[in-house]
């Protein structure tokens, strides 16, 4: 994952857990793709001082994640879905070509449903 879909990603997760301050400048910064600059500008202060608050927020958004582990979690949820998803697949192929059950056919589809709803969530 690269480092902007990553800091998203925790910003996601953590983001309520940052001052005012720092919600607002990382918002203008990686939502609204405001420059240094330009932020710097709306809120009075230095380009330096707002670079040191997005270093701050950034830091403080991977000591979240370094405690708590909820991104790394919500991953690796999303990818054993993906792989079960795979598998009801492949099952649904081979029932379908044996000719299999209806029931059975619709029980793997009423697991996709409930996946498809969990990844909705």
């Amino acid at each position: 994952m690269d480092k902007i879909a990553e800091t998203s990603l925790l910003y996601d997760f953590y983001g309520q857990l940052l001052t005012e301050k720092q919600r607002q400048v990382m918002s203008l910064y990686h939502e609204e793709n405001l420059t240094l600059s330009e932020i710097a500008d709306e809120f009075g202060i230095s380009r330096q001082a707002v670079h040191d608050t997005l270093k701050k927020a950034e830091q403080s958004l991977s000591e979240y994640e370094r405690k708590l582990g909820l991104v790394e979690k919500f991953v690796r949820s999303s990818q054993a879905l993906e792989e079960i998803e795979t598998e009801i697949d492949a099952v649904t192929e081979a029932v379908r070509k044996q000719s299999g059950s209806p029931v059975l056919l619709e029980r793997l589809q009423h697991i996709k449903r409930i996946i498809a709803g969990l990844e909705e969530e």
